[in-house]
């Protein structure tokens, strides 16, 4: 068994100044948490993996292929691998709970 807690890992991310921290990495998934204040710019690209944001507070658009909707906390997001997508016009900060499946970049070297 792993356990995590959420706030160390937010703490590590503020002393270090990092908007992504991985905490966990199996074969089948991986996970981190993505931090976004208002005014960054989300330059992420698409990825080889499934991926699941559950947004843990804050606010922003949410752009996936032509779709675009509204994200705040409480929201669960999937996306299919290589989909481009991105968070837009962030107006609270965005604390993003993410999960691939697998691993991510585990399907690259393939």
């Amino acid at each position: 068994m792993k356990a995590f807690q959420l706030n160390s890992v937010l703490s590590e991310m503020t002393t270090s100044g990092t908007s992504w921290k991985e905490f966990l990495r199996v074969p089948a998934m991986s996970m981190g948490i993505y931090r976004l204040r208002p005014g960054d710019i989300d330059q992420q690209q698409p990825h080889t993996e499934d991926e699941v944001y559950y947004v843990l507070s804050g606010r922003a658009g949410f752009v996936c292929g032509s779709q675009r909707r509204p994200a705040q906390a409480g929201d669960v997001l999937y996306v299919d691998r290589s989909v481009p997508h991105r968070f837009v016009e962030i107006s609270e900060e965005l604390t993003l709970l993410v999960f691939f499946a697998p691993a991510e970049n585990s399907l690259k070297a393939q």
